[in-house]
């Protein structure tokens, strides 16, 4: 049987495509991406899908949709699941990994908990024989129960590590001191979603360990879900206070605003030498 892949992502490897196209390579199967042209070469197509607002117009008649965009409660039968991920479908040089799924928030403007409950561990999987670095998927690495062994299995690894997102509202000190023994191949990402929160203070705290440096960090701030112009301010001026590096995300990306505030965050040297006044 020839089966087709089809992902509306194609800069980052999608885990289900992996573990299907690995299951049906281990049936003897052939996997090849799909396109429009060849659709009827395919015996079968499997289309990922992230986003909501990515086209779903396959020509082929017999494809299987699922992901995010399309129901988030759909899973992979359970010996797909079970499947090592296929890196060689990507030329990437490195590995994507998890230690648990879930998350102890619930945010309204996130999926996370309707897709996969509250936080739990996991077993990790097989690295990418070419990976030189390791991107950590964890919604909330710090808040998985065994946060500790996933750590030191990770400084174990000896590769490079990005982590998807940090909560700094429960970042502690001993935890600081591990993110330090790390090979961090990017910034600490953490977020400032809710104007409301006073996450100020919790950067504060952790700042006061002297154990991880200002430069060290890049925070996520959301805009437009639940801020007002004052608030989103705020915001990214007491993250330049602080020495950390604020980036915008919009959550309505069409809006004029919203887009003008991002360009101007997001480009350093206009953040740092251009008043918001000014550029506006």
């Amino acid at each position: 049987m020839k089966v087709g892949l089809v992902s509306d992502n194609l800069t980052f490897p999608n885990l289900a495509l992996m573990k299907i196209s690995s299951y049906h390579k281990n049936k003897g199967d052939s996997i090849d991406w799909y396109s429009d042209l060849f659709s009827g070469q395919f015996d079968k197509v499997y289309y990922s899908k992230i986003f909501n607002f990515t086209h779903d117009n396959i020509l082929s008649d017999n494809v299987e949709k699922g992901g995010t965009g399309f129901d988030i409660k759909k899973k992979l039968p359970a010996d797909v699941e079970r499947s090592f991920p296929d890196y060689s479908i990507y030329d990437h040089n490195f590995s994507v990994q998890y230690y648990s799924r879930g998350c102890i928030r619930n945010c309204p403007f996130c999926v996370v908990r309707q897709k996969e409950g509250y936080i739990h561990t996991v077993e990790p999987m097989p690295l990418n024989p070419k990976g030189k670095w390791i991107h950590v998927l964890d919604n909330n690495f710090f808040a998985n129960p065994n946060w500790e062994w996933s750590i030191k299995h990770l400084i174990k690894c000896g590769q490079p590590v990005k982590f998807d997102g940090i909560d700094v509202r429960i970042l502690t000190k001993e935890q600081c001191d591990y993110l330090s023994k790390l090979k961090l191949k990017t910034q600490i990402h953490i977020a400032w979603d809710n104007p409301k929160e006073k996450i100020d203070k919790h950067i504060k705290r952790v700042l006061d360990y002297n154990i991880l440096k200002p430069y060290r960090f890049m925070c996520y701030v959301l805009i437009g879900y639940w801020s007002s112009e004052e608030e989103d301010l705020y915001r990214v001026k007491k993250l330049k206070e602080f020495g950390i590096d604020p980036f915008v995300m919009p959550y309505n990306k069409k809006d004029n605003y919203q887009k003008r505030f991002a360009r101007w965050v997001n480009h350093k040297a206009i953040f740092k030498t251009v008043k918001w006044k000014d550029y506006n």
